[in-house]
């Protein structure tokens, strides 16, 4: 009989909520044992570790005289108790902040597993990346961290089985954005026929919720950025941090350093179409050339160049053919030649990133028993 397996989950925004939605339909789920909000936290009882916490009900549940309530724990207080579980413990960190991501080595040591789609520890500094993956050997745990890019897509585990199973990785290159994806299939499509103005799509984009509530979080790159350093470091490359290669922003210039309030957010909003102009000619230019503009990221895997920015793609390619807010990622590799392998789909939403969670999960189990 295999030992039982405890689960710790730290944040129930967006992916969280739906992450525990999914983990409830679960067959033999892992034993919810904490659950961590930005103010509180929910404990099962030690020594025992029952019961456990339900996970659709977790709000009820807070209110139990048979569950433990604190405020927020440090990371080494969250690492030490799922520690002390009589089995192995999974951390789930559905969150995106970097203190948090920065501790997983203090996790890791301590033999629990880690699953993820927050960037920032992978995305890093070098250092924190090597670390996470020795400390995870030390400890005998587990690391996933497939929706750190391309939320529910398998982009990271097609990469890594092209690169244990010996393929010489050549090239990487697409949209990994689904804000941009969406922004420059509205604004330049194949048809030409999109009369809309740069400052019009970033509105459209923001009001449907595809933009951070802050778009220049979306417009300067750097999501896209560190989604690429992840890549590269898979692919063999030591990329020293996401701003170590170039980064081409959308902001304007004068619009850059006006603050991220909701005041600035409000300027920023009003003054865009100031730039529209600019915009126009880089779509127009494309357009005499019999060609549309897109936001990629590319790996060159030979020369160890990286890059992020604009690019012209003939018409009937498959990054120029994108619809929505689609992702699309293709991998150039010696044993697939001139055709690459593509991975397309939604790279974005709560319930896909939340699917690439759960499926990180079901793995890290079956591991572990």
């Amino acid at each position: 009989m295999s030992a039982p397996i405890y689960l710790g989950i730290i944040g129930v925004g967006g992916v969280g909520t739906a992450f525990l939605q999914q983990l409830s339909r679960l067959p033999n789920a892992p034993k919810l044992i904490l659950l961590a909000r930005s103010t509180q936290t929910l404990l099962s009882p030690t020594p025992s570790y029952t019961p456990a916490i339900p996970a659709t009900d977790y709000q009820t549940a807070s209110a139990s005289p048979s569950l433990t309530k604190s405020g927020a724990l440090s990371p080494e207080e969250m690492a030490s108790y799922l520690s002390s579980a009589p089995g192995r413990s999974i951390l789930v960190d559905n969150t995106s902040d970097p203190t948090l991501a920065a501790s997983y080595p203090v996790f890791l040591r301590k033999g629990v597993s880690i699953v993820t789609p927050n960037k920032k520890g992978f995305s890093s500094d070098l250092s924190l990346w090597k670390d996470i993956f020795a400390s995870a050997a030390a400890g005998n745990a587990l690391v996933y961290h497939e929706s750190t890019v391309g939320a529910g897509l398998p982009v990271i585990s097609t990469l890594r089985d092209l690169v244990s199973t010996g393929d010489e990785v050549t090239r990487i290159e697409g949209v990994f954005s689904g804000t941009l994806s969406f922004l420059f299939n509205t604004f330049a499509p194949v048809s030409g026929a999109s009369g809309a103005k740069w400052s019009e799509v970033v509105s459209q984009a923001k009001e449907l919720g595809y933009t951070e509530p802050d778009p220049r979080d979306d417009l300067n790159g750097m999501d896209v950025a560190r989604k690429l350093t992840i890549l590269a470091r898979i692919a063999g490359l030591e990329v020293q941090a996401p701003d170590a290669f170039p980064i081409e922003s959308l902001i304007p210039e004068e619009l850059a350093a006006l603050p991220s309030t909701g005041e600035g957010v409000t300027t920023f909003m009003q003054r865009l179409p100031e730039f529209d102009a600019q915009m126009a000619e880089i779509k127009e230019s494309a357009e005499r050339e019999g060609k549309v503009v897109r936001y990629v990221g590319s790996i060159d895997v030979a020369r160890k160049e990286v890059r992020v920015g604009l690019q012209r793609f003939d018409k009937d390619s498959a990054i120029a053919g994108l619809k929505g807010s689609d992702n699309i990622i293709s991998f150039y590799t010696k044993r697939y030649g001139s055709n690459p392998l593509i991975v397309q789909g939604a790279g974005a939403g709560g319930d896909v990133t939340a699917m690439g969670v759960t499926a990180d999960l079901l793995k890290v189990v079956q591991r572990l028993q």
